[in-house]
């Protein structure tokens, strides 16, 4: 069961300055957001809790550099995904 990729304003204004960095990166962040709606805890995508200020936050990892921090959270009644921040691993921890 796909869940519903939420976007907050803080995940496009850090979309945007990853692919200014990165122009080609499109379709390895396409990739990694199909697998996150499809299954957030894929062993591929090695998931993990983070902790300090990102406290109850979780990160996807797609590729050698990208990140995604996300939280798990409701959504008109079923479980969705809400997306915080993309970047590489210095960007977004």
């Amino acid at each position: 069961m796909k869940r519903q990729l939420l976007t907050s304003p803080a995940f496009l204004r850090s979309a945007k300055r990853y692919f200014k960095k990165h122009p080609g990166g499109a379709p390895e962040l396409e990739v990694l957001l199909e697998c996150l709606a499809a299954d957030a805890f894929a062993p591929a995508l090695r998931t993990h809790k983070l902790k300090g200020p990102l406290a109850g936050s979780w990160a996807a990892s797609g590729g050698y550099d990208l990140r995604v921090v996300f939280r798990v959270t409701k959504h008109k009644g079923q479980t969705a995904i809400g997306l915080e921040a993309v970047g590489t691993h210095d960007e977004v921890y």
